[in-house]
């Protein structure tokens, strides 16, 4: 078994962890940390685990073989320069601190996109988990990078839940202000576009055109609906494209490339990442959607881990998504 700890343990990326791990069939979780909550029962704080678990809150851990970082960005490398990890235990970060500059003393961290990097995941002692806006992004424009056809300026509008705001309350996420409103929000400056950037060059197109990113907040809890497009460059066939997006994720047990228009609600509460391609005066537009909590964030973490320790990928994460 898998020793685990999750830190940070109150927030939403924590409890979409817990809901997915105390069901796995290799994991052990040996503790859930919160500085603020310790003593008080896991379940008390998450109530959908209420009859699930007995854990409680605890300011330590003991000997995990991985940990969980699920605190807020800027915080994990305080973390661990507050604690002593143990060498053997992995770390998982799942806030921006490691994304864009993955060193930490001896501590390397490989950029956790399993589309792209699953082979280097496998012998990584350290995972930089991406972004949610920026998997979604990335998932619509890899098979393109790969094969250096990203050659105009890219657009991009994504509309994200409010749960991608974080647990703690501010002006933007009461219910207040999201009910029956949309708002845009960091247009062209999100900081998810340097990975993004650095993503799409290290699969492999060398030059890469201007995105312009335009972000907005939706009037619903969780998921991330993007649209995507650029001018297409017709080297290769419209049919080509579409069988080339299929050829680069053959081997992902979470993408699929769907021949008919797709919609949010398949993927809310699952690890699935859904592609739809279609051609338009000379674009190609592509429709790419994930929930933020789980592929975009906790699933995406146990995927890493499942890599990491040798397991198959997809262990622990065969979610049914509720379409209705």
């Amino acid at each position: 078994m898998i020793n685990v700890c999750i830190t940070g343990g109150t927030g939403y990326t924590a409890g979409e962890l817990l809901r997915i791990l105390l069901r796995h069939p290799a994991v052990n979780i040996e503790s859930v940390v919160s500085a603020t909550s310790a003593g008080m029962s896991v379940a008390e704080m998450h109530r959908d685990l209420l009859g699930e678990t007995d854990l409680v809150f605890s300011d330590r851990f003991c000997r995990p073989d991985v940990i969980f970082l699920c605190l807020g960005h800027g915080l994990s490398r305080a973390f661990l320069e507050e604690n002593d990890i143990p060498e053997h235990c992995r770390i998982i970060d799942l806030g921006n601190d490691f994304r864009n500059d993955p060193l930490f003393g001896e501590r390397a961290f490989v950029f956790g996109l399993c589309e792209l990097n699953r082979e280097l995941i496998r012998k990584a002692e350290n995972v930089a988990n991406p972004g949610c806006f920026a998997t979604t992004i990335m998932l619509a424009l890899l098979p393109l990078a790969a094969k250096n056809l990203l050659t105009d300026e890219i657009h991009v509008h994504a509309i994200t839940g409010s749960t991608g705001a974080g647990k703690k309350p501010g002006e933007t996420t009461h219910f207040s202000y999201r009910d029956n409103n949309i708002s845009v929000y960091k247009p062209f400056t999100h900081q998810h576009l340097t990975e993004i950037g650095n993503t799409l060059v290290s699969a492999g197109n060398k030059e890469l055109p201007q995105i312009n990113f335009v972000p907005m907040r939706g009037d619903f809890t969780r998921g991330i609906f993007a649209s995507v497009y650029t001018k297409w460059n017709e080297a290769i066939s419209e049919t080509e494209a579409i069988e080339l997006y299929k050829s680069f994720y053959a081997p992902s047990p979470f993408v699929f490339v769907s021949d008919k228009p797709v919609n949010m609600k398949e993927v809310v509460n699952t690890n699935k990442g859904l592609l739809h391609i279609e051609f338009h005066n000379g674009y190609i537009h592509i429709t790419s959607i994930i929930d933020n909590l789980v592929k975009g964030a906790s699933g995406q973490a146990v995927q890493n881990m499942n890599l990491m320790f040798g397991l198959e990928e997809s262990t622990g994460l065969r979610l049914k998504g509720s379409a209705f």
